[in-house]
């Protein structure tokens, strides 16, 4: 009875990971090995990102190496394509001298470690209330329908991904999204803010990258310059004067 209860949920489990909806991070809370993702597959950092580990390392003190995992689990993800095998999170157990289990629970609280592949752009929409009052729905979908996947599907040139992310931090440029760009690996990984984006744009912008070109960053508003109003400022036109008490001879 009870060898039958562990063969059906350990099926179920294997279901989940098997949808190819799934979330890329926070709802993978246990690995299954797989063909290209087991602990038996050889992962280490390339030579040129052995230096970069030794330079991140050099920030923290030798007996506080663990302090250093989140961003040599960024290099590793960056190194790999953008996603993260259980090999490269050893590995990383390994440099900073800590039993893996610290690793995996770093590389499965924070969402932006992907662990399951990714496209080598990687597009992540802001879901939080500003950018969804501004429409990140609507642009969410003309991502999807355009790419023919759903949420965090891999198109079948394994070119782009389409993720959700919680606040960007530019709530006044909203809506947004943001690229990570993994197709030239570590040493031309970028990360970069599309900000003011209408479903249209995000079209736009998805096809300069087909074409292997790089759409200017930031606001897509004409009208705007960064995170100015449109047609630019109609207050705070000259330096400001400083407070009474900042000057002692006045106090």
């Amino acid at each position: 009875m009870l060898a039958r209860l562990a063969a059906s949920r350990l099926n179920e489990i294997r279901q989940i990971f098997r949808q190819p909806s799934r979330a890329f991070s926070t709802a993978l809370n246990y690995h299954i090995d797989s063909p290209d993702n087991n602990p038996d597959i050889p992962w280490e950092f390339s030579d040129a990102n052995k230096s970069k580990v030794k330079e991140i390392l050099s920030h923290y003190p030798s007996n506080y190496k663990q302090s250093a995992v989140i961003p040599l689990l960024d290099l590793a993800q960056q190194q790999h394509g953008g996603w993260l095998p259980v090999s490269a999170m050893n590995a990383v157990a390994k440099v900073v001298e800590v039993a893996p289990i610290r690793v995996y629970e770093v590389a499965t609280f924070y969402s932006m470690f992907n662990r399951t592949k990714v496209g080598k752009y990687h597009l992540l929409v802001c879901g939080t209330t500003p950018c969804m009052i501004r429409g990140s729905r609507d642009i969410e979908s003309a991502l999807l329908n355009h790419l023919g996947v759903k949420r965090n599907e891999v198109t079948k040139d394994g070119l782009f991904s389409v993720g959700e992310m919680e606040c960007m931090g530019c709530c006044v440029n909203a809506p947004m999204i943001t690229v990570a760009d993994y197709s030239n690996g570590s040493e031309g990984y970028t990360y970069n803010y599309y900000e003011d984006v209408t479903p249209e744009k995000v079209v736009e912008i998805v096809e300069k990258l087909r074409k292997g070109e790089k759409p200017p960053h930031g606001t897509q508003n004409p009208r705007r310059i960064k995170c100015g109003p449109e047609g630019g400022n109609t207050t705070l036109l000259s330096e400001p004067k400083p407070p009474p008490c900042r000057d002692l001879d006045a106090c």
